[in-house]
């Protein structure tokens, strides 16, 4: 427009500022600012607002403040521009205030200043304040007004009382898509993501039509509840309302069929996008680091910086999780490094994700390390590095950093709880266990949640209290889920309670008749005191179900590159070496008096045939692998997803005494450290 010598107006500069304001470009908004000054737009009311919504709408208040304060001429707008400002970013005390001044000014707030309030205070979950700004609209007349009582719906849903924001939302004389938008958000922002597809089914129903917004609203609830057919059929929506094309909403698409599990679909989206942001590569990474294969999602992160997308701490904790996940402690270095050199250490959210991702990928030490550097800690990191050490079998110092969390005037938190007594669990602390389930409520008012009453019925199992953690399923003031009943089940497993475990299974299979790993629990019992036959009658029923062995699978990282193998795997290249190797260490451990644990064979086979199936679990291919490509001396670490089994337990310990090697296994709940024959957790996991 310059180029070609015409003159900007007032009417240009808003509409400049306006589009600075909605990208966040705060130094292109500066220079149009200067611009502003010298052209004389500067005292015009309507350029003047223009400038205060562009800095406010980039996180710049104290300059939309100043120039709020400069302001020859102020008018409604202007007012309302700043506290929109302050109500974008929480501050609903500093919001108020300027609503009190701008009525001493002579300006009586409106509708679009009350529907800021309320924003605030929806940001900041001041309930108090917003009754009381609820209570201003009823004696002003504003509560007919169609945007102040959407604002009042999410106003109420996000600061908890979501019962009093449905009463609302159906006693509004007239509704718009925004409404419904909004009350379906409430449902599901609220953890009731089924009443949120209920209402958009309604929605549909009564003939509101759909806004892209509603798409983006609706979809996650889909995803949280994991309900496929009810995601396609909204997918179908979005084709026939032509929504398909927008980011947001392919975005939202691909995070419902990657938290549904059809990753390959998610896919297949992600690959159609014309256009794709940060979020659309941080939502295709996030759906693999949660589905797995867990090497796709690093593949993608390298797939974004080749494609020129900077990633942001979202991305960062999405791959420092795929890391940790995997086991993957060369690529979670090199991810560190990143970091480092860009930056991203300051921040908090990405200091929590490193503290993870050491502590899952067997580097306690390193996670403290990154701990004691964080300029800035809040609950997550101090319950990260308590769960880490309790991983590690550090019972004792998991709760010593619990104490020097208290000290530092952090308030803990359910999952705290879970942390310290999952550490109390590891190292069979009983007595401790109990104190500070019993602490919950009386020192912190937390109530106990159905996670810490499985954490505990776990302590008790493991230490061969079944009948207590029984009677503590039977006193809990809940109704037992499947991961308590599972704890106890588990607890049957190791100390071979064959009545117990039938009747925990049989609660079980009511609770989750579709989940495998119980009927494989039960059969694991049967098996380990010879009870064949009831072994076959578990695999029938798991056949007639249509229920699989989720197969065991154990990853090792050599040279930067992950390695998997599952049990009785022969795909790998080296599968003739690595199968030689264990052949060869079977009868080296003979000879150092190891007899093969049979009864971790789930089939009634001869002794010769156990022998050989136990010599194909995928932790002994992974760690044979390890053998055969590292140097004399170099720790092996592998990671498995499932519980190690007993005879593998035992294999290890024999190889790291006879290689003299120290090996590192992390399986689904623990760490195990095998050196000299020995390993940490004392044979008690």
């Amino acid at each position: 427009m310059q180029l070609e010598d015409m003159t900007p107006d007032s009417v240009t500069m808003v509409s400049i500022l306006s589009a600075c304001g909605q990208l966040g470009a705060i130094q292109q908004g500066k220079c149009i600012h200067d611009y502003v000054i010298k052209s004389g737009f500067e005292s015009d009311p309507f350029v003047g607002t223009a400038l205060i919504d562009m800095y406010s709408k980039c996180g710049s208040m104290d300059f939309a403040h100043r120039f709020f304060g400069w302001m020859p001429e102020r008018n409604a707008v202007s007012w309302n521009a700043l506290i929109a400002g302050y109500a974008q970013i929480g501050h609903a005390s500093k919001a108020l205030t300027l609503v009190r001044e701008m009525q001493l000014a002579g300006f009586m707030p409106d509708s679009v200043t009350v529907v800021s309030l309320l924003s605030a205070c929806a940001y900041s979950g001041d309930l108090r304040e917003g009754k009381c700004i609820h209570d201003y609209i009823i004696r002003n007349g504003f509560e007919s007004d169609i945007s102040v009582g959407n604002s009042l719906v999410t106003m109420y849903s996000k600061c908890g009382d979501l019962e009093f924001a449905n009463q609302l939302f159906h006693k509004m004389s007239r509704k718009d898509v925004v409404s419904w938008n909004s009350m379906i958000a409430a449902y599901d922002q609220n953890g009731c993501s089924n009443r949120a597809l209920a209402l958009f089914r309604q929605m549909q129903m009564e003939n509101v039509t759909p806004d892209r917004f509603t798409m983006i609203t609706v979809l996650p609830a889909c995803a949280h509840v994991g309900d496929l057919q009810q995601g396609k059929w909204i997918h179908e929506c979005i084709i026939r309302n032509g929504f398909e094309s927008d980011i947001f909403v392919a975005t939202s698409l691909i995070d419902m069929y990657a938290n549904c599990g059809r990753m390959e679909k998610a896919r297949q989206l992600f690959n159609k996008m014309s256009e794709k942001n940060v979020v659309s590569w941080n939502t295709m990474i996030a759906g693999y680091t949660h589905n797995e294969p867990i090497k796709a999602a690093l593949a993608l992160f390298h797939q974004m910086q080749v494609a020129d997308i900077t990633p942001d701490s979202v991305t960062l904790v999405s791959v420092l999780s795929a890391c940790a996940q995997s086991g993957a402690l060369q690529q979670g270095k090199c991810m560190h490094d990143y970091i480092l050199r860009k930056g991203f250490e300051s921040e908090i959210s990405v200091g929590n994700a490193l503290v993870a991702m050491y502590t899952k990928c067997g580097r306690i030490e390193s996670a403290q390390v990154v701990f004691d550097k964080m300029s800035e800690r809040n609950v997550v990191s101090w319950s990260s590095l308590i769960a880490g050490y309790g991983m590690h079998g550090h019972g004792k110092h998991a709760l010593r950093l619990f104490g020097d969390m208290l000290q530092t005037g952090t308030k803990p938190n359910h999952i705290t709880f879970v942390s310290v007594l999952s550490a109390c669990s590891h190292a069979g602390l009983v007595d401790d266990g109990w104190h500070y389930l019993d602490s919950m409520s009386q020192d912190y008012c937390i109530t106990p949640g159905l996670e810490h009453y499985a954490c505990m019925v776990d302590i008790l199992g493991r230490a061969g209290h079944l009948d207590e953690a029984r009677d503590l399923i039977q006193k809990m003031p809940l109704e037992p889920d499947a991961g308590v009943w599972g704890a106890l089940l588990g607890a049957c497993r190791i100390h071979c309670n064959i009545e117990l475990g039938e009747r925990v299974a049989k609660h079980l299979f009511d609770l989750e008749p579709e989940n495998p790993g119980y009927y494989v629990l039960l059969s694991n019992i049967y098996a380990a005191v010879g009870r064949w036959h009831d072994v076959a009658r578990v695999r029938t029923m798991m056949k007639e179900r249509g229920l699989k062995k989720p197969p065991g699978c154990t990853f090792i990282e050599l040279n930067n590159k992950l390695h998997s193998f599952v049990g009785g795997d022969r795909s790998h290249l080296q599968s003739e070496q690595i199968y030689a190797t264990l052949e060869a260490l079977a009868g080296q451990m003979k000879e150092a008096g190891y007899i093969p644990s049979k009864n971790f064979v789930l089939y009634d086979l001869e002794d010769e045939e156990k022998d050989y199936m136990l010599c194909g679990h995928s932790e002994k291919l992974a760690i044979a692998f390890g053998l055969i490509n590292t140097s004399p001396g170099t720790t092996i670490q592998i990671t498995k997803n499932l519980r190690v089994c007993g005879d593998c337990h035992t294999v290890t310990k024999f190889i790291s005494k006879i290689k003299m090697r120290e090996i590192v296994v992390r399986d689904a709940t623990r760490f195990h450290q095998f050196k000299d024959g020995f390993c940490t957790c004392g044979d008690y996991w």
